[in-house]
């Protein structure tokens, strides 16, 4: 049986944004996150991380350093997040797998039964609100990380514009009664 999936970025929406995160000890889960993927997954979500890291291509961390960053996302948020998916090549490598392109929703969608019609993303860049268009999905737009920013530069709106991954989950639980 299918089930929704909330497709989420990594950098800026479930962590502070670091600039090329590549060591543990620089990682700070937001405080809402373990509550708000726990919430999903009781709401019958399957959360999915989506994360474009060029800093693999660009020699500054490894795929193993990354690797290490997501188990301990994993660790503090109970182990809820069922999958993470990344593009490690650089903006101008053209490749299916970078968002806005859907690549890593392709995979993800190999791997679980999606239910798309009721499925969401949720980030802080353009890039996110893009992916979301082109997967025909619904779109939340956080504040943090590069939000703020990013709001002003959207191609196109989100379904829902929220302060922080805490209140999008709520609005999109919400959306469900």
């Amino acid at each position: 049986m299918k089930q929704p999936a909330v497709f989420v970025d990594r950098d800026g929406t479930l962590i502070e944004e670091v600039n090329f995160l590549s060591r543990l000890e620089d990682l700070i889960v937001f405080p809402f996150t373990p509550p708000a993927v726990k919430l999903l997954k009781d709401k019958g979500f399957l959360v999915i991380v989506l994360t474009n890291q060029s800093g693999i291509a660009r020699g500054i961390y490894t795929e193993a350093d990354m690797h290490g960053i997501h188990q301990q996302i994993q660790l503090e948020v109970g182990g809820a997040i069922d999958a993470f998916y990344f593009c490690p090549h650089l903006p101008s490598a053209e490749c299916l797998c970078r968002k806005p392109n859907l690549g890593m929703i392709e995979s993800a969608q190999a791997d679980f039964e999606i239910d798309l019609e009721r499925s969401w993303m949720i980030g802080d860049k353009n890039l996110d609100v893009q992916i979301a268009e082109n997967a025909g999905i619904k779109s939340v737009m956080v504040l943090t990380g590069y939000g703020q920013n990013h709001r002003t530069m959207l191609r196109s709106e989100p379904d829902v514009v929220a302060d922080h991954f805490g209140d999008a989950v709520e609005a999109i639980t919400k959306r469900l009664r």
